[in-house]
Order: C-alpha cells, then sequence, then structure tokens
C-alpha cells in the first residue's frame, strides 16, 4: 500500500466512484462539478492512483466552516484513514478559524 494524503478536490468521477463505493450513490457530473467548486479545502486520500478516502470543507470564508463527505472505502476502514482525514481537516479549521479571528481582532 502507497498511502497518501494530498489537498486537491477530486476529479468528478472520482467523487463518484467514492460516493458509489461507500454507498451515496452517484449524481449527475454537472451537479457534482457544481458542489466541488464550492470547496474551500479538501483532502483526499490515495492508494497509489485509486481515491480511497475524501473529506471537504465548505462555508462562507468568515464565519462558518463545516466539514462535508468525509468517506473511506470499506475495504479501508478501521485502518486510520478517517482520523487522518479529519486530522488534516481539522488542523485546515483551525488554520481558517485563527486567520478569520485575527481579522476581527484587527477591525
Amino acid at each position: 500500500m502507497q498511502i497518501k494524503y494530498i489537498n486537491k478536490t477530486p476529479t468528478v468521477d472520482e467523487f463518484n466512484q467514492l460516493t458509489e463505493a461507500v454507498g451515496w450513490g452517484r449524481r449527475e457530473n454537472a451537479v457534482v462539478e457544481e458542489a466541488l467548486k464550492h470547496t474551500l479545502y479538501s483532502v483526499c486520500v490515495y492508494d497509489e492512483d485509486r481515491l480511497i478516502g475524501y473529506a471537504r470543507i465548505i462555508g462562507d470564508k468568515t464565519i462558518f466552516l463545516h466539514i462535508h463527505d468525509v468517506m473511506v472505502r470499506p475495504e479501508y476502514q478501521s485502518m486510520g484513514i478517517g482520523t487522518g482525514i479529519m486530522n488534516n481537516i481539522l488542523d485546515e479549521v483551525y488554520k481558517k478559524n485563527k486567520l478569520y479571528l485575527g481579522l476581527y481582532r484587527a477591525v
């Protein structure tokens, strides 16, 4: 196994393959493409070139940050990958909140 965490947005096809693998079904490509455009931050987890996990942050860039689409392929679950995804995402939430709080204090 060659597990790697990458800050990037998956392709529409990768996203749909992963949502299907975790039992969430597929959505129309145009819907997924539009949804992914509004991602503030995302982390993809790959085993070699195969997307096996994903999560993203959406929000208004000022007050609200929401963690969405946290998923790991069933055959990779219970291996700490979900924990790695959440640690990565929460680090980014902390960084963004620190940035936003600093902006508010400066006003």
